[in-house]
């Protein structure tokens, strides 16, 4: 492989010294043509098999593209479609196999296969199969396989198969299956099976399977939500599971639990309807059961308030 591209190249030397019938554009050279063929330099709109050393102000590349190096900041508008490689390829829009031994840098959209050794960012949407040896990182929404060792994020929504070993979130939405080792979140809405080695939050709502080794949060939880910690909301409806406590409002927020509530403290400040199960059961106003060493019912009468082992009031 690497002798027939030294051939390639001496013969295009050759032909140029002679005089022949390369056409010589203004940035690159190529032949037969200076649009498509077999191309040397920063040609601005080519078709074909493309070698440069770093693009520059480039308006629509077709084919196979080789740059050695990261392309200038005016080079934002650059249509690049087929196979990029080299050690950080780039472009504004790019479609298809984007490879970079370093990274890849779309300035725009990217989508298709993009793969980087220390990572991959776009400035717009990134869609497909993603894969960052760090990181990936899109300024608008990630759609598809999302790989980052480190970190994965997109300032809009992040959506399928989200995986990152410290960390996955999204300005707006998440939805599929995301996991990070750290942590996951939303800041807005999460939905899907969502697993964090420490925490799972959203701004809004938290939805589906929840997996949080200490915490899993949002003003409403809904679905399953299991956590080694807490699991806590302003409105809770399914399965809250928690080693240590459900809660549910807060000082200033009455909330509501809907479902089922399982952990050593379920302390619901608002109404509960269903049943929790802990050591401690606490509901400012009960409609179900509670089973406990103290079950406590604030809307009780007196005398029923507070109850060993069971509580209820309907």
């Amino acid at each position: 492989m690497k002798k027939n591209i030294k051939s390639i190249v001496n013969l295009v030397l050759l032909l140029v010294l002679s005089g022949s019938t390369i056409v010589s554009g203004a940035d690159g050279i190529g032949f037969p043509s200076k649009k498509w063929g077999i191309g040397f330099g920063n040609s601005k709109n080519f078709t074909g098999i493309r070698f440069n050393f770093r693009d520059s102000k480039v308006e629509k590349i077709t084919g196979i593209n080789f740059t050695l190096w990261q392309p200038r900041d005016d080079n934002k508008y650059a249509e690049v479609t087929g196979f990029s490689f080299g050690f950080i390829p780039g472009g504004g829009d790019m479609r298809g196999v984007q490879i970079g031994i370093l990274g890849v840098a779309g300035m725009g959209n990217v989508s298709g296969l993009t793969i980087g050794l220390l990572g991959i960012g776009a400035g717009g949407d990134m869609h497909g199969i993603n894969v960052g040896g760090l990181g990936c990182g899109a300024g608008g929404s990630m759609r598809g396989i999302n790989l980052g060792l480190l970190g994965l994020g997109a300032g809009e929504d992040l959506w399928g198969i989200n995986i990152a070993g410290l960390g996955c979130g999204a300005g707006e939405n998440v939805t599929g299956i995301t996991v990070g080792l750290l942590g996951a979140g939303a800041g807005e809405r999460m939905a899907g099976i969502n697993i964090g080695g420490l925490g799972c939050g959203a701004g809004k709502e938290l939805l589906g399977l929840t997996l949080a080794g200490l915490g899993a949060g949002s003003p409403l939880v809904k679905g399953v939500a299991i956590a080694g910690g807490v699991v806590g909301g302003l409105d809770i409806q399914g399965i809250a599971i928690a080693v240590g406590m459900v809660r549910v409002g807060d000082e200033k927020m009455q909330g509501s639990m809907q479902g089922i509530a399982l952990s050593s403290c379920n302390w619901i400040r608002g109404e509960q309807r269903g049943l929790s199960i802990g050591i401690i059961n606490y509901a400012k106003t009960l409609k179900g059961v509670q089973l406990g060493l103290i079950n406590i019912a604030k809307n009780n009468p007196k005398g029923a308030k507070v109850l060993p082992f069971v509580n209820a009031h309907f």
